[in-house]
């Protein structure tokens, strides 16, 4: 196995004297078919405030869509799950977030764990689609094992998020199969909520916002509107945007 030379994950400890004297992490997960260098930046920026950053390489991605394949939703959550298990040990207060897949994960996360997630900050997550052909991926991943890619919806000129240039039909049809429990269990996520979305997105369509919106229990909802990013908005021009809104949030969301 090969994996890309940017896909190893970021690890960033604690800097309390920083942050009060409380000791807060930030757990950031890429997309599918991405990898963590989609989202390094985001988590480097965060962690130059003195919060711990873990960025960790989902199964299957940053070495190639035919491995990503042999993955499924299950093994992208137990890694993530294991990571937010350590950092909760160790930490005062661990907020969650991703990009795309990365936010469904996260709020799958909040969801399960309640109250021990200070927070989840997402980027154009993916929970619902109005792709017609995802309802024929039962079919069509016995037969056909990918189709082009969708990666690099990045309106910044000369950015790359290293993505794979095939979509995994198996391990798409693992994460559409996985949305409508989570859909089911969004109520129960409760944590403080930052929502960022490109308003122009050729990736994830207008279902997912009004869905997540609607259905959380958290009464603390910010949305922000991202007018200069496509998809992958965490390497776009509205990056330095999404850094000082997650900064100002993770502040205020890990205060004792």
């Amino acid at each position: 196995m090969t994996i890309h030379p940017l896909a190893s994950p970021l690890s960033v400890p604690a800097r309390p004297e920083l942050t009060g004297g409380r000791r807060v992490a930030v757990l950031l997960s890429h997309g599918f078919t991405g990898q963590p260098a989609s989202v390094k930046p985001w988590g480097a920026a965060v962690a130059e405030h003195g919060y711990a950053v873990e960025v960790p390489r989902l199964p299957g991605h940053g070495t190639s869509w035919q491995e990503c394949n042999t993955t499924t939703w299950d093994d992208w959550y137990a890694e993530l799950a294991g990571v937010f298990e350590r950092l909760a040990r160790e930490h005062d207060a661990v907020v969650v977030g991703g990009l795309s897949m990365g936010g469904a994960l996260s709020l799958r996360l909040a969801a399960d764990q309640g109250a021990r997630v200070a927070g989840v900050v997402l980027v154009n997550p993916a929970l619902a689609t109005r792709r017609r052909d995802v309802r024929l991926l039962p079919l069509l991943k016995r037969v056909v094992p990918s189709f082009p890619g969708i990666t690099n919806d990045i309106k910044r000129a000369g950015a790359d998020e290293h993505g794979y240039a095939r979509t995994p039909l198996r391990a798409a049809h693992s994460m559409f199969r996985a949305w409508p429990a989570l859909v089911a269990d969004l109520p129960r996520v409760t944590a403080p909520l930052l929502y960022l979305r490109s308003t122009v997105d050729h990736v994830v369509d207008d279902l997912t916002q009004p869905l997540v919106v609607s259905r959380v229990s958290s009464r603390d909802v910010t949305e922000v509107s991202l007018e200069q990013s496509y998809h992958v908005a965490t390497l776009d021009h509205d990056a330095p945007r999404i850094n000082e809104e997650t900064v100002a949030f993770v502040r205020r969301v890990g205060a004792a």
